[in-house]
């Protein structure tokens, strides 16, 4: 789709953006407790409040990380995880059966220098719940591996919020936001069991079997990109979307990853759909993200990387869907 179809099809969709509801859940108020050694809880303090230019911390920012003192009453009214930062063999004297009685996720974070790998759960905890992380040292590049994705998927609906207030987790959050609107797409893609063609859709439509399909995942994805937007500090109003037109509009070689899935994938139809919905929704993503990082479009280089990454998703998504489809009709 070039900048002036979608154009078209963002006036179309106008009225049914709710700039208010991006409003306000980029000012949802949070705080996440810190708690265990006194060193790597400043450590941890100084990663997650890192990102704002000079040397000035804004107080809302501050008080959205408060150290957790058991000895005294604890509020936990709009607390969403805690962080225990402890060293190897803390554990028995770190009392976390206190900590689970504040019914939060605890990600308890072992720095362990001799650690040759960081390791952690596959899954965020649960409510009440401990998983243990172990990194060789307290700073961004050990945690983002599993700590800070998981820290955020503990901020179910508010991780807008959090990247507004937090820069150190913006990219964190942008990650978050384009894999669920990737699979609200997926679903919608595949809720249609009428596919005359190849469709690629949304904001990178080419051709498609519903219209209805088209205007859901659009919406999908400028929501998503507002999102974005506000995440990196911008206040959403839909002159962004014009702005991000160009960003979003082509050169991604859309076309050429409807070919090559359909030629790839053997089965027709809401496979192949959904699988491009999916990928269409997270180049989406990472190409706002990149925009909103370094302020420009990406370069053929970059924009190449993406899409080969967005092609090897969905054929690995489509692969996957279709030998559980040949599984579950053997049984």
């Amino acid at each position: 789709m070039n900048p002036a179809s979608a154009a078209a099809v963002f006036e179309r969709l106008r009225g049914s953006l709710n700039i208010g509801a991006v409003h306000a859940g980029a000012r949802r108020p949070f705080k996440f407790f810190l708690y265990g050694d006194p060193a790597l809880v400043s450590d941890l303090r100084g990663v997650l409040l890192a990102g704002y230019e000079g040397d000035t911390i804004p107080p809302e920012a501050a008080a959205a990380l408060e150290t957790l003192d058991t000895e005294r009453n604890v509020d936990a009214f709009d607390a969403r995880a805690i962080l225990v930062c402890a060293r190897p063999g803390d554990r028995e004297a770190m009392r976390l059966d206190r900590l689970a009685a504040l019914k939060l996720p605890i990600l308890y974070v072992v720095v362990d220098p001799a650690a040759t790998a960081t390791s952690g759960p596959v899954q965020a905890p649960a409510s009440a719940t401990v998983e243990e992380y172990v990194v060789d040292r307290m700073d961004y590049d050990a945690l983002r591996g599993r700590v800070l994705p998981h820290l955020i998927d503990c901020c179910r609906g508010i991780e807008v919020a959090v990247g507004r207030q937090l820069p150190a987790l913006r990219d964190t959050v942008s990650a978050k936001l384009t894999r669920d609107a990737s699979l609200n797409s997926l679903k919608v893609a595949g809720a249609s069991a009428v596919v005359d063609h190849v469709p690629v859709l949304g904001v990178v439509l080419g051709a498609f079997a519903s219209a209805g399909d088209m205007m859901a995942i659009t919406g999908i994805q400028m929501t998503l990109m507002l999102n974005i937007g506000a995440t990196y500090g911008r206040d959403p109003d839909f002159n962004q979307l014009w702005e991000l037109l160009p960003v979003v509009g082509g050169g991604f070689g859309w076309r050429a990853l409807a070919r090559e899935l359909s030629g790839f994938i053997p089965v027709g139809g809401i496979i192949i759909k959904a699988a491009i919905a999916y990928a269409g929704t997270a180049v989406v993503g990472e190409g706002v993200s990149y925009y909103y990082r370094h302020g420009r479009q990406m370069g053929v280089e970059d924009a190449s990387r993406v899409y080969d990454d967005a092609k090897s998703a969905a054929t690995a998504f489509a692969r996957d869907l279709f030998a559980r489809v040949r599984r579950n009709g053997k049984d």
